[in-house]
């Protein structure tokens, strides 16, 4: 019987084994579904790795890309640390510091009024600070200098402000403004461990006798890794802004880093090599603030959470409590949206700002002029074109990107790839931007056939680039908390690989999607950096076009172009939410929606 048994064990072995043809199309079959993933790697190589690498090489070995006559040196780096440059680099570095410690201080404070007390209307202030953190660097600068300026709105009004506009004019001003930027970065780090942090320390505080002061002392002990992430968060930012650097600190003739490195690329001839030293310190300042970040938590544990955790209690707060904990907020709220808000919109109704001729008055003239200018809106169709190209491939190959990562076959290359995208993340925009110019400009890249130079199709790369990682980190998540059987049910059922993921994940992901796609296409349509350096001479992008305007002291066209881009990425993001609930299935809709 047992031999009976093996023959037939044997038989069906011999029937289950692929023959030779079998095995070469298996082989075929597995190259084929090995080619897609080859091209993502080349295509992030070419967009993302590339460029970068290039640029910097050019600081140690400008003869390697026909920049000098030497093969290794730090001659840019020494010009990097002299004169103009070196002055742009440490006011970077006191901004960095200052902005930091500031932002770190408010935004903890906002997390605590938000999180541990019953201050009113938290979910007005909370929002606020995602408003805070989606408007553009460059557009709260300027809303503050369409106020403060000679000949600006409030000299118009007939207010002198020329003792605040001494101040404010200088690096008072950028700390200012950089500082009410980096504030809800501060308050998404604390608020996130400070949700986690349970009632145990307040209790053990009290059964010590300790009192309120002692219980904020040892409730910030513990979210150290938060309050130190927080730092590092917005000194990195700050140092790498070039929205306030191109407009308030230029006006201000406060040369600052990222500013440095710019006049550098945009000199003629360029200085690639120095440019290139800048992107260097830039990235070093930004890597000692993660060292710091690492060091000062390293040897402690502050591992908090248990099954025994309780929710904290919110503390109830006395009426002039209450009004103390409103008045901040709406001061930072004041400062960082309404004042730039009220400036833009006010100058943009000033026909004639800027100009010596009597007699303003306010009137829609503005508006009008950009509407029917083809040289005013020319950029902001030319930037919502681009901003939808943008967002729609970004969103599908950050759904790639976090595929990739999240697989449970993943190996090594995910890995690296995952290393790629959080140094790119890291990366200043002006340091993507300069490394685009360089390495698209370079006559190999000719020889090779590629004319991307000055060209629309060079800009959208760019800007896919810089977008792409950032994307890819907020549809990690979703993607990942996707299990696999549910694509592999969808097949069993005899679906293909694209109508099974349609129907199974798509609707599981349809929210983070929208949302990844409206927050990349704001980010690009008032993009600075990328757009003032990568701009096809034809083709201005909005920004571009704002500060253009503003720099031939067209004031109020300028601002009105402003007003309308901010209003249409607005009327595009809620265009977007509300086709999404009017033709998505119920279900889809409930999925991922906040109970």
């Amino acid at each position: 019987m047992a031999t009976v048994t093996e023959g037939a064990a044997r038989v069906e072995g011999t029937r289950a084994a692929p023959t030779p043809w079998q095995l070469r199309w298996r082989l075929a079959a597995s190259r084929f579904s090995a080619a897609p993933v080859t091209a993502f790697w080349l295509l992030v190589v070419a967009i993302l790795v590339l460029p970068i690498v290039l640029f910097l090489l050019v600081a140690v070995s400008p003869r390697l890309f026909d920049q000098g006559t030497a093969w290794f040196t730090l001659d840019g780096f020494r010009r990097a640390f002299t004169g103009t440059l070196v002055r742009g680099t440490l006011d970077s570095l006191g901004v960095g510091v200052a902005t930091a410690v500031a932002a770190t201080v408010i935004g903890f404070g906002v997390s605590w009024a938000l999180l541990r007390t019953e201050v009113r209307a938290a979910r007005l202030w909370s929002g606020s600070m995602f408003v805070l953190l989606l408007a553009p660097s460059y557009l709260i600068a300027l809303g503050w200098e369409r106020l403060l300026e000679p000949g600006g709105v409030l000299d118009v009004m007939g207010l002198h402000v020329a003792a605040l506009r001494e101040v404010f004019y200088g690096p008072v001003g950028v700390v200012v403004v950089l500082t009410a930027k980096g504030v809800p970065f501060a308050y998404l780090a604390v608020s996130a461990a400070l949700r986690g942090l349970g009632s145990e320390l307040e209790v053990a505080v009290r059964v010590h006798g300790g009192g309120r002061l002692e219980h904020v002392r040892v409730v910030a002990a513990m979210l150290a890794p938060a309050v130190w992430s927080g730092l590092a968060i917005v000194f990195a930012e700050s140092v790498s802004d070039f929205g306030v650097a191109a407009t308030l600190a230029n006006d201000a003739h406060f040369p600052v880093a990222t500013y440095a490195l710019y006049n550098a690329v945009d000199a003629f001839p360029a200085d690639f090599p120095a440019a290139a030293a800048v992107g260097w310190v830039l990235m070093g300042m930004a890597g000692l603030a993660l060292l710091a970040q690492a060091r000062a938590t390293r040897g402690r544990s502050y591992r908090v959470l248990g099954g025994r955790t309780r929710p904290a209690r919110r503390a109830r707060l006395s009426a002039a409590g209450q009004v103390s904990a409103l008045t901040a907020l709406a001061l930072l709220v004041l400062v960082g949206v309404g004042v730039p808000t009220f400036g833009a919109v006010s100058a943009s109704l000033v026909k004639g700002l800027g100009s010596l001729v009597g007699g303003h008055g306010f009137t829609l003239h503005n508006y009008t002029r950009v509407l029917h200018s083809a040289a005013l809106r020319g950029p902001l169709m030319f930037s919502a074109q681009m901003a939808t190209i943008t967002a729609t491939l970004t969103t599908v190959l950050a759904l790639v990107t976090a595929r990739l990562l999240t697989a449970r076959t993943a190996g090594v290359s995910a890995r690296l790839l995952d290393l790629a995208l959080v140094s790119a993340v890291a990366l200043p925009g002006i340091v993507f931007a300069a490394g685009y110019i360089f390495t698209y400009n370079m006559p190999w890249t000719a020889r090779l056939g590629v004319h991307l130079y000055q060209t629309a199709p060079l800009l959208a790369v760019a800007y896919l680039a810089s977008a792409l990682p950032s994307t890819s980190r907020v549809l990690l998540g979703a993607v990942g908390q996707v299990q696999e059987s549910l694509r592999e049910a969808g097949r069993v059922h005899g679906a293909g690989p694209v109508l099974s993921w349609a129907r199974t994940v798509l609707p599981l992901l349809s929210r983070p999607i929208v949302a990844a796609w409206v927050l990349t296409f704001a980010g690009t349509l008032l993009e600075l950096p990328v757009s003032q350096l990568l701009y096809p001479p034809d083709h201005a992008p909005v920004s571009v076009g704002i500060t253009k305007a503003l720099a031939n002291y067209d004031l109020g066209g300028g601002t009105a172009m402003e007003v309308l881009a901010v209003l249409f990425a607005l009327a595009v993001v809620a265009a977007a939410w509300g086709l999404f609930r009017l033709l998505t299935p119920a279900g889809w809709r409930e999925v991922g929606r906040p109970i």
